[in-house]
């Protein structure tokens, strides 16, 4: 059998962003079982959407590479920041970049695997955009796994200065996430 190949995409820009050390922390816990690959990409070089822009110029080069990377993999998995109780813009507008439809009209969400995760310092995790996330999701056409949850609350405290989750609960927690979502992906 082979590997179920995943691709974290990471919502926050900066460099020292929670939710991309959730994503390397996920792969980290999952890569030694042989059965979950997860790779990590972040939304650095996506430009604001300007639909002129777009019809003369075309698809902007960081919008192409993410979009080749995404039909390499069986199953996605956003990490959302949650900024003013609600989905990040940065995250959102790369969204709607990649949504816009192939040559073939195809949108490149379609069909495809997603689950939703996410880091905050604040004590109710992620939980607002999570829930901000299922209706793009929905109009995406998404297959979307809600079998579990990641809403890791005082992310600041959280991490080591090296990156590593030290709480084992969460640590656990992370893991079966991302396992459980490979299992859904292989049965689909």
């Amino acid at each position: 059998m082979s590997s179920t190949r995943i691709l974290g995409i990471s919502g926050s820009l900066r460099s020292q962003s929670f939710n991309t050390a959730l994503l390397r922390e996920a792969k980290r816990l999952v890569e030694d079982d042989g059965e979950v690959t997860l790779d990590v990409v972040t939304l650095h070089g996506i430009p604001l959407y300007d639909g002129d822009v777009e019809s003369e110029q075309g698809e902007p080069e960081a919008v192409s590479v993410l979009k080749r990377k995404i039909q390499d993999y069986d199953a996605i998995i956003l990490s959302t920041p949650e900024y003013n109780n609600g989905i990040p813009g940065v995250f959102k507008n790369a969204i709607d970049w990649l949504s816009r439809p192939s040559e073939a009209g195809k949108n490149i969400f379609s069909g495809r695997h997603i689950a939703v995760m996410g880091a905050s310092p604040g004590g109710f995790g992620t939980v607002m955009a999570q829930s901000g996330w299922l209706p793009v999701l929905k109009t995406l056409g998404v297959q979307h796994w809600s079998g579990g949850r990641v809403l890791a609350s005082k992310a600041h405290q959280l991490f080591s200065e090296q990156g590593v989750i030290s709480d084992d609960r969460m640590r656990d927690q992370l893991k079966g996430f991302v396992q459980s979502f490979a299992e859904f992906v292989r049965s689909a």
